[in-house]
């Protein structure tokens, strides 16, 4: 009876024993996993991912952040502005009329000299006029380049090279500002915003001093391509001519603004692509104003009617106008300062470091930047 009952106690007693044995198997493995888990930690978060964003309705009340753009706006209206353009393109093309235009004044240099007489130059001379423009009570000093002489001559062979070392002069001027260790509070900006460049209305392609104008320049300056006096063409004709203009400056790598690695974000990219569907504008110019449906508008007139300027669906002048001034004219001068500027600042330092040297003066080769016998003898 004893010996029953022991073995029914033990086999009574087997399955938990088997029980606990398990369980302390299953706690071992638990074990392992942990340490294998510690032994691959999941990478650490950054900074920006541990950054919380505090919208109003998460705030205790009202903090006053909003007001810091009206004291952004508030310092800009008192200091002003400055914006500067470049016009090129061959003589009677139109250049003074389209400035005058954009900026509803008598701002080309053309307008301003008195007793101005056309000539034609042997050579291309850069030459600027500077006005202070101010609407609203916001004051803009605007100063336009123009370029007299260029595409002028039977041989036009090299006759980009005085701009592209004027638009270089400009960065070393205000590079060297920069350096100084005394510098001014406010240095003053000569350097380039934007080239406006002139396509003579042909109708066919673009010529071979389009192609290499533009191809050097457009590594050192924003250009913006238009077709001039585009009321010479029919409608289809002028569809076709920037057809074939969008062809060529894709054949010949050509960077035109804006250029599509520049797009900040979605909207950005929506905005430009629209811009780069219609680039090269074409646009008429004139200062006159006619009467249209008792309305005044800049217009040409001619013997079929008048060619309202600022009429879309007459030519791209409206087009023109707000990416030079309403829409892209800040994005235009940090494109300058940020991506032109900035290559041409950092190639001048490493060239000064390489040679351990303070900066020395460049000379022009090729329309592209050499150094000077000066410099290559240190």
């Amino acid at each position: 009876m004893r010996e029953d009952t022991v073995q029914e106690q033990g086999l009574d007693l087997e399955p938990p024993v088997r029980m606990e044995e398990e369980k302390e198997v299953m706690e071992e493995r638990e074990v392992d996993e942990r340490v294998v888990e510690i032994e691959h930690p999941l990478p650490c978060l950054s900074e920006s991912d541990t950054q919380r964003i505090i919208k109003g309705r998460d705030l205790f009340g009202y903090v006053g952040i909003e007001a810091v753009l009206d004291q952004m706006r508030r310092k800009t209206m008192k200091a002003g502005f400055e914006f500067n353009i470049m016009v090129v393109g061959q003589s009677g093309l139109g250049k003074s009329t389209l400035v005058n235009t954009l900026f509803k004044s008598k701002v080309s240099r053309k307008s301003c000299t008195p007793n101005y007489e056309e000539k034609i130059s042997k050579t291309v001379h850069l030459q600027s006029v500077s006005h202070i423009i101010e609407e609203k009570g916001v004051k803009m000093k605007l100063t336009v380049i123009d370029t007299p002489g260029f595409g002028d001559q039977i041989n036009n062979e090299n006759c980009w090279e005085p701009i592209v070392q004027y638009v270089n002069e400009q960065y070393e001027k205000y590079l060297k500002e920069e350096l100084n260790v005394n510098r001014k509070k406010r240095i003053p900006d000569t350097r380039v915003h934007c080239c406006v460049y002139f396509l003579p209305a042909t109708g066919h392609w673009l010529r071979p001093i389009d192609v290499e104008f533009m191809r050097r320049l457009g590594k050192i300056v924003s250009i913006v391509p238009v077709i001039a006096k585009a009321d010479t063409l029919t409608l289809d004709e002028r569809l076709e001519f920037k057809q074939r203009i969008r062809q060529d400056l894709q054949a010949n790598g050509i960077r035109v603004y804006p250029q599509k690695e520049y797009d900040e974000d979605a909207e950005d990219r929506i905005l430009n692509d629209k811009i780069r569907e219609n680039i090269p504008f074409a646009v008429v110019g004139t200062d006159k104003e006619h009467q249209v449906n008792g309305n005044k508008v800049l217009g040409r007139k001619t013997k079929w009617g008048i060619i309202e300027v600022e009429n879309v669906a007459h030519c791209e002048f409206a087009h023109l106008r707000d990416l030079l001034i309403r829409s892209h004219l800040q994005d235009l001068k940090d494109v300058a300062h940020n991506i032109h500027y900035e290559t041409y600042r950092v190639k001048r330092l490493n060239e000064s470091n390489a040679n351990g040297v303070a900066l020395s003066p460049l000379t022009l080769e090729n329309g592209t930047l050499e150094k000077s016998d000066t410099e290559s003898h240190l």
